[in-house]
């Protein structure tokens, strides 16, 4: 399935920045208030890092990551069961003429920046950044 917040080489708009941000806040209150009385969802703290929407504003792509990380197919699974709750207790708050189809995906954000962390430690990366370093002075 294609992602639908890539608009042919261009980033998202203003306004798709805007109510993705409006959605993370809501669903981060709603998820911290424990609002969907699920068992699953009360117990994990589950952080909700970026929402990207597509250009019509018909979908939304959640990134979500439960504490620790251990348990995000509970996660991942809680959230979809109640998809459909989370949508309408979101359309109840916010200003927008419909509101979005959820989409949970995991929030890889913090395994890409362990990632970019253990190649900056590696010897060869550090020696070639340190040689570019010395070129531009």
């Amino acid at each position: 399935m294609a992602d639908h917040h890539i608009s042919r080489g261009r980033g998202p708009s203003q306004r798709q920045l805007r109510v993705g941000e409006l959605i993370r806040r809501r669903l981060s209150e709603l998820l911290a208030r424990d609002e969907l009385h699920d068992p699953d969802l009360g117990r994990l703290s589950i952080t909700v890092g970026e929402v990207a929407l597509s250009p019509d504003l018909r979908h939304a792509t959640v990134h979500v990551m439960p504490l620790g990380g251990a348990e995000l197919p509970v996660a991942l699974a809680a959230l979809e069961r109640n998809r459909s709750t989370l949508r309408r207790l979101l359309g109840r708050t916010l200003a927008l003429k419909s509101t979005p189809d959820l989409r949970f995906r995991a929030d890889e954000t913090f395994d890409r920046m362990d990632a970019t962390r253990r190649l900056l430690a590696d010897e060869k990366v550090r020696r070639d950044v340190s040689a570019g370093d010395r070129q531009d002075d």
